[in-house]
This record gives C-alpha cells, sequence and structure tokens, in this order.
C-alpha cells in the first residue's frame, strides 16, 4: 500500500484483481466478451421496443429505460477493470476517480427508484386494471422515468462529495473502480461518521424503494390469488417474475457489499460481488426479459422476418 504525505491526492492507484500473469489474457478476453455483448443485448432491447407496436406498453417502455441505464451502468465501470487487467495496477486522476464514483452511485440509485416504479407499473396493471391506462399515461410514464434520473442523481451528491473531500494518507485503491469503502480505507483520518452519512443516504434511499416494492408485490399477490382460473394467474404471475428476478439479483449483490459489515468477509470478495451488480446483472437483464417473456420473442420474430424480406427484397433488386 502506497502511503503519501497528508496533502491533496492527485492521482490514485486501482490495484484491480490480484490475478497471474497467466490468467489475465483470458479474463481480459472474457470479461471484455460479456461488455460486448451486454452492449449488444442491451441496445437490442432498446431498439426492438422503440420500433415494434405490440411492445408499446408503459412495462416495456420501462424496460427500455432499464436497458439504457445499464449500457451507462456497464460503461462506467468495466473499462477500468478491463484497463486493470491488461496493465495490471493503473493510475486515474482523482478529478476521474471522483467522477466515478458519483456517477456510478448516481445510476445504481436510479436503478433503486426506477425497479420500484416499474413495480408500481405491475401493481396498477394488475390490481387497477380498469384504471391502468389513464394512470399510466404517456406524460406519467415520461414524468415518472424523468424523476427517477433526477432522484438518483441528486441523492449521490452527498455521499461523493463528503468523499472527495476527505484528506488522503494512501493512494492505492484495493477495487478496479472507485468505490466508498475502498476510498474511505486511504482516509487520513476516521472516516466513521462519513460511513454513517453513507449508510443514512444510501440505505434510505435502497431500503425504502425495497420495501416499497414488497409492499407492491404483497398487494399484487393478494390479487392475483383471487383470480378465478389457475390460467389468469399463472399469465399475472409471468408479467412479473422477470421483474421480481432483476430485483433479486440487483438488491441481492447491493446489500451485501452496502449494509453488511466489510469486516465479515474475506479480502477481496467485495469486488466479486461487485462484478454481479456492475456487469453480470446488466448482462443478464436482457436475456431475462427475452426468454421469460412471450411477448418479446413474437416481437422478436417479427424482427427477424421483417429483416428477411428486406434483404430478399434487396437481392432481387440487385438480380433484375
Amino acid at each position: 500500500m502506497a502511503h503519501v504525505n497528508h496533502t491533496w491526492i492527485q492521482t490514485f492507484i486501482l490495484a484491480g484483481f490480484n490475478t497471474s500473469e497467466a490468467l489475465r489474457p483470458l479474463a481480459f478476453l472474457g470479461i471484455l466478451c460479456v461488455y460486448l455483448l451486454t452492449l449488444a443485448g442491451n441496445l437490442f432491447i432498446i431498439v426492438l421496443i422503440k420500433t415494434d407496436a405490440g411492445l408499446s406498453t408503459p412495462m416495456y417502455f420501462f424496460i427500455s429505460v432499464l436497458s439504457f441505464l445499464e449500457l451507462w451502468c456497464v460503461s462506467t465501470t468495466v473499462p477500468t477493470l478491463l484497463h486493470t487487467l491488461l496493465h495490471g495496477s493503473v493510475p486515474i486522476s482523482s478529478a476521474i476517480c471522483f467522477t466515478q464514483l458519483y456517477v456510478f452511485h448516481s445510476l445504481g440509485m436510479t436503478e433503486c427508484y426506477l425497479l420500484c416504479v416499474m413495480a408500481l407499473d405491475r401493481y396498477l396493471a394488475i390490481c387497477r386494471p380498469l384504471h391502468y391506462h389513464a394512470l399510466m399515461s404517456t406524460q406519467v410514464q415520461q414524468w415518472l422515468a424523468g424523476a427517477t434520473w433526477v432522484a438518483g442523481f441528486s441523492g449521490a451528491v452527498v455521499p461523493a462529495t463528503l468523499t472527495a473531500i476527505l484528506p488522503y494518507c494512501l493512494k492505492e485503491v484495493a477495487h478496479y473502480f472507485c468505490d466508498l469503502a475502498p476510498l474511505m480505507q486511504l482516509a487520513c483520518e476516521d472516516p466513521g461518521w462519513l460511513a454513517q452519512v453513507h449508510g443514512a443516504v444510501i440505505g434510505v434511499a435502497t431500503g425504502c424503494n425495497f420495501v416499497l416494492i414488497l409492499g407492491l408485490y404483497g398487494g399484487i399477490l393478494r390479487t392475483v390469488l383471487k383470480l378465478p382460473s389457475a390460467t389468469s394467474r399463472a399469465k399475472a404471475f409471468s408479467t412479473c417474475s422477470s421483474h421480481m428476478t432483476v430485483v433479486a439479483l440487483f438488491y441481492g449483490s447491493a446489500f451485501t457489499v452496502y449494509v453488511s459489515s466489510p469486516g465479515s468477509r474475506p479480502e477481496g470478495t467485495d469486488k466479486l460481488i461487485a462484478l454481479v451488480y456492475a456487469l453480470l446483472t446488466p448482462f443478464l437483464n436482457p436475456i431475462i426479459y427475452t426468454l421469460r417473456n412471450k411477448e418479446v420473442k413474437e416481437a422478436v420474430r417479427r424482427a427477424t422476418d421483417r429483416i428477411r424480406t428486406l434483404w430478399v427484397g434487396l437481392l432481387e433488386s440487385l438480380l433484375v
């Protein structure tokens, strides 16, 4: 661990993963493939929803917003991960480091609010079907989507700013990107008070959203169990299953890192868990929403037919 004087640090060093030289190229190629597939998958979901009339519903609008959010989430941390895998420990300027910290947590808090909005959408669709389209109009959808971004980027200002103004005596960040806990460990003074502020801001935002999601799904469960037929119950549950899977992945990994005690985990575990919500979840989201959704499968089939027809027409025009 590199020690420096109690002055303003211009550059931090990202330690990355402790990977052997022989495994680094394989790890780099593996992460790069997952990153590119994540970008392609989420872009595909966005384009598919925007171009297929059968997916022009509030639920798919919010899914497209989530995919757009995941593009930014994964692009905030994976490039530095790839850099550390390729070159080992790498320097990063303090300005870029704190910007990455702010953007990453802003996007994470935005996703918390967005997942809550998506649960609200499912609640209104199942529990208030007669008023659903009036309550979830296009204007309301856009307002809710915009509010999640404003709330997320506003909520991350305090933790990021307080972390940025700490005096630092160490410069080696034991992570592959600039995160709260690894940076606080480098401070010259006891960051216990700051950890409490972080816990209050992030805990309230994520905790309240999570409780609200549970409450909304409790209402959905009560309504679904009252449906007369098993077919109706299965259809209602199928529209929620993808969202519940994403919620479980996101909150499970995030709570493990930001709520549980760091001392209770082996060294390096946080970096592995961070891969789940910073890379694996964005990678799996398009798969979850595609493979578990009949309407998306039908939209993919229609898109494939349109592309095939376009190519046939193009070839025929070239041969004439």
